[in-house]
């Protein structure tokens, strides 16, 4: 799966921070081959990440949100950004593209303004009337 600049610059930076903890911790290091981990190489348990991510949800404010939920707000920003629907569904793995169209996009307010603006842009308007002149 394709991913954008700014996170691929981020993934490389990772290493980095790895070979500063596999130096730190020296023999206790563990190597699993994993890009995240604990600070001594162990694996992360799904469970902790969860907990991290709710925290960090809570912590800057964010409504309750589920990790599976990124998976569906990835899908409505690509078709927010103007992906097609069979591409966000061969980039999900979905079988059907009704599996993507009904339960991983949403509409966004702003597409919904948009799409509002754009067919009002279609509708012919009538002139303004000319200000009669009564003598």
């Amino acid at each position: 799966m394709a991913l954008d600049s700014d996170t691929v610059r981020a993934l490389k930076r990772r290493p980095i921070q790895q070979d500063k903890d596999r130096e730190e911790w020296s023999s206790a290091w563990v190597e699993t081959g994993r890009v995240f981990t604990k600070e001594n190489g162990e694996m992360l348990h799904p469970a902790n990440v969860t907990r991290r991510f709710i925290e960090l949800c809570e912590e800057i404010g964010l409504p309750p949100i589920r990790l599976h939920d990124l998976r569906n707000g990835a899908a409505t920003l690509a078709h927010a950004a103007g992906a097609d629907l069979k591409d966000i569904q061969e980039r999900l793995g979905h079988s059907s593209i009704a599996i993507t169209a009904d339960t991983y996009t949403s509409l966004l307010p702003e597409t919904d303004r948009a799409i509002a603006e754009a067919a009002a842009r279609l509708v012919p308007r009538a002139r303004p009337m000319e200000p009669t002149t009564e003598t």
